[in-house]
């Protein structure tokens, strides 16, 4: 298929840094111009890391679908973000967004916006914590198969700062630039607060609760 000239995509980017670059493109369309048989098609034509298709917002609680190019996904971070973050910006904020796997609450906090979720809710990711980012930066996506491998190594582990990357070839992601699921897993993996740089340098924000939901913050910015 091919996109219609009828349907509209909005494209952020989330997680950019304090000056507004970097961050994770994310494709957005309304559920209502895309018939549900054709949604998993878009995205793949897209070809962004993740896709999503959301209804208007009944009481401050939007519906939304979340795709990569090669399946649905039941939560993800960095469409949970940048989709709380396009309400607010074109419509009204809201208090809620209704994915696959649950409720999950929007918080507007200065520049950033905040989702809370359950690492219960993310992709099976294997970590693989290196010695230094230099190792980190010399890995290669094609060396890793299957996935979703989630890559990591300390820049500053009593100010719980770190550098990261994600590889995931069976979501049809070579190298993904932020991935919220992964911030929100691996925050639960260490018990604490993060403040994490991945790929070229998107940055994501975690707090860690006790109750087993982590929050996840991060700027957006509008992109096409």
């Amino acid at each position: 298929m091919t996109v219609s000239a009828n349907t509209k995509v909005d494209v952020v980017r989330v997680f950019t840094d304090a000056a507004g670059r970097f961050g994770n493109e994310l494709g957005i369309a309304r559920a209502a111009d895309v018939a549900e048989s054709a949604q998993q098609a878009l995205a793949a034509e897209l070809g962004y890391s993740e896709t999503v298709f959301v209804e208007d917002a009944v009481d401050g609680v939007a519906r939304m679908r979340i795709y990569t190019p090669a399946v649905e996904l039941p939560f993800a971070g960095h469409p949970s973000v940048g989709a709380a973050w396009w309400f607010a910006t074109n419509h009204a904020p809201i208090r809620a967004l209704e994915v696959p796997a649950g409720s999950v609450a929007v918080e507007y906090a200065g520049d950033l916006t905040w989702i809370t979720a359950r690492a219960a809710w993310t992709p099976d990711f294997t970590f693989h914590e290196l010695s230094d980012v230099q190792e980190l930066a010399r890995l290669q996506p094609g060396d890793f198969a299957g996935g979703p491998h989630y890559l990591w190594a300390w820049t500053d582990k009593d100010g719980g700062a770190l550098r990261s990357r994600m590889f995931a070839p069976t979501l049809g992601i070579a190298e993904d630039e932020a991935t919220g699921a992964a911030a929100v897993a691996i925050t639960a993996l260490l018990q604490r607060n993060l403040t994490i740089t991945q790929g070229e340098g998107s940055q994501l924000f975690t707090a860690w609760q006790a109750d087993g939901w982590i929050k996840l913050g991060g700027r957006v910015v509008a992109d096409a």
